[in-house]
């Protein structure tokens, strides 16, 4: 019998997008006879515990990103930790050598991990960024980017190559990159054809302090509205929680087969502009709000794009009125132009 290669499959613990669409990727690997082993911390890897409880799970060193609550501060407060996340990416390289014994490694793939490549072993890197926004300083950090990225011997974009697109020109930056391999968009969702049962569902995801700010003034504006609500905090803990207030109800997290269901019997969507997010919205053909993450450039950006072009409108959190959910109405919504990724071909690398 053929011994299965092992696979490391890393994912950055910032939100829950990095690890949410590493999930098709871990599916297409055992599909495919690797077995996949998992390493991130914190609620990313919690997440992935929950999915895949029969696989190993490593547990990799913390960046350990402080965010700022105010958005203006936003890009400030992460420079000013560079010197710490350089840190933690030279640790992450050391554990992963380690690893690469114990484990008998035959690849890695890193969404977004910077220090997780081996030069002895075949290594990929997945992102949708290759322009790194950050206002003024954008040159500095999407050179930064290339110099971790050049490092690893691929680099996947979940995107197509080419228009119609969803990442724009944060995926479609091609100065001084080698080796990039457009896999188009990835989602674990799929479309059903079920009865709506909630007129609103409202998804919660990334860093703190930001999602609980969201939360509360998402909260306050939905008491007012008259329809049903549905309501996934996105914070993962031992045990799922579910409960009613009036005409919402609230989930603390979801599983896929729970949110695949929740995003079917939903007719509108109310997030982040998160680009995991909006792969899933593109995969299933919805209809949906953004709220970009105050200061995040990135999901900025993305939400002006789909507004420019007649996909979904957004508007500043602290400027958000339940009364905008209306204009949802005026956009056309996502459509779902990917193709099948063909696993097989990319996993030949290893």
């Amino acid at each position: 019998m053929e011994v299965k290669k092992n696979i490391l499959v890393a994912p950055l613990n910032w939100g829950l997008g990095h690890a949410t669409r590493s999930i098709p990727i871990i599916w297409a690997l055992e599909e495919n006879g690797f077995n996949p082993i998992i390493a991130s911390d914190g609620q990313a890897l919690a997440l992935l515990k929950k999915e895949f409880p029969h696989l190993l799970h490593l547990e990799l060193p913390a960046y350990n990103i402080q965010y700022a609550e105010k958005g203006k501060n936003f890009k400030w407060k992460l420079l000013a930790q560079l010197p710490k996340m350089i840190k933690a990416i030279k640790s992450e390289k050391k554990q992963v050598a380690r690893w690469i014994s114990e484990y008998q490694l035959s690849g890695i793939i890193s969404d977004n991990r910077l220090g997780v490549y081996s030069k002895s072993i075949p290594s990929v890197f997945i992102t949708h960024q290759l322009k790194v926004l950050t206002g003024t300083t954008s040159w500095l950090t999407t050179k930064i980017h290339e110099f971790y990225i050049q490092k690893f011997n691929e680099c996947w974009i979940p995107d197509n190559d080419g228009s119609p697109n969803l990442s724009g020109e944060l995926g479609h930056y091609y100065n001084g990159f080698k080796h990039l391999r457009y896999i188009g968009p990835l989602s674990r969702l799929h479309k059903r054809n079920l009865p709506l049962k909630y007129d609103v569902m409202v998804i919660l995801s990334g860093p703190e302090p930001q999602r609980t700010l969201l939360e509360q003034k998402l909260i306050t504006e939905f008491q007012l509205y008259q329809k049903t609500v549905l309501f996934v905090k996105g914070i993962i803990t031992a045990e799922q929680e579910i409960w009613q207030e009036n005409h919402i109800t609230f989930y603390n997290f979801m599983n896929s087969e729970q949110l695949e269901i929740a995003f079917n019997e939903s007719d509108k969507i109310v997030c982040r502009s998160g680009y995991t997010t909006v792969m899933d919205l593109a995969h299933l053909g919805k209809k949906a709000f953004f709220i970009p993450t105050p200061g995040q450039y990135e999901q900025e950006y993305l939400a002006k794009k789909y507004k420019a072009e007649n996909l979904a409108p957004y508007c500043k959190q602290e400027k958000f009125r339940i009364e905008k959910i209306a204009k949802i109405e005026l956009y056309r919504g996502f459509q779902n132009f990917s193709k099948p990724v063909v696993w097989k071909d990319l996993f030949r690398l290893f």
